[in-house]
């Protein structure tokens, strides 16, 4: 879908030696489905075809970054949904120094990458390209996000409903209690009702 005539091997950064990356939420848990599952479903598939090269210039052109400055970046864009290993962005920004893309400095244990104008000149002639394929990302972290909140909408609901459970249980065994103490001695329905009537006056004043 997204590869280009001057990265072959750029699906390999994905899909071959360095793995696909992490999905940090699967089809299984958030039951993907309907209005844009199948980009969430697929989204891995996508970054296996395009190329993290290009996606790392396009993220380096507006600031100088380290490389886990590129993976948190990706997982904003996706809402969290997709991020990138070390093992594949790391590989990545090594191979671009080398082909005079980026430069780097280090700053303690870290390198910071620059882009160079030949790195800027290899982004622009694929510009197209990269900007649909951060226009795709950001698009499928869009339909995360409204599933990640329908899923926690759910789970209110869920939560609500177990509380209102409990609360007839409780109700239902008040009832049982009152009805079995006044079968068994009717004289005690004045003690009974002063009881029932403190609880309802101690509920009314719960903050």
């Amino acid at each position: 879908m997204f590869g280009h005539r001057h990265e072959g091997r750029c699906a390999h950064e994905f899909a071959g030696r360095h793995g696909r990356g992490r999905h940090r939420h699967s089809p299984g848990r958030h039951g993907f489905g309907g209005a844009g599952g199948d980009d969430l479903r697929h989204a891995g598939r996508m970054l296996a075809q395009g190329d993290l090269r290009l996606i790392a210039l396009r993220l380096i052109e507006g600031q100088p970054r380290h490389g886990y400055d590129i993976i948190k970046a990706l997982e904003d864009t996706t809402s969290g949904w997709y991020s990138p290993s070390p093992g594949i962005v790391y590989p990545t920004l090594t191979y671009l120094e080398e082909v005079g893309h980026l430069t780097s400095q280090p700053e303690g244990a870290k390198k910071l990458y620059t882009i160079t104008e030949d790195g800027r000149a290899h982004l622009n002639e694929n510009r197209d390209l990269v900007d649909a394929v951060m226009k795709r990302l950001a698009l499928i972290g869009e339909k995360a996000m409204k599933v990640q909140a329908r899923e926690e909408e759910s789970e209110r609901s869920d939560s609500r409903w177990r509380r209102m459970q409990l609360v007839r249980a409780a109700l239902d065994n008040l009832r049982e209690t009152a009805a079995e103490r006044l079968e068994n001695d009717a004289d005690a329905e004045a003690k009974v009702v002063e009881i029932l009537a403190r609880a309802a006056g101690e509920i009314r004043r719960i903050q």
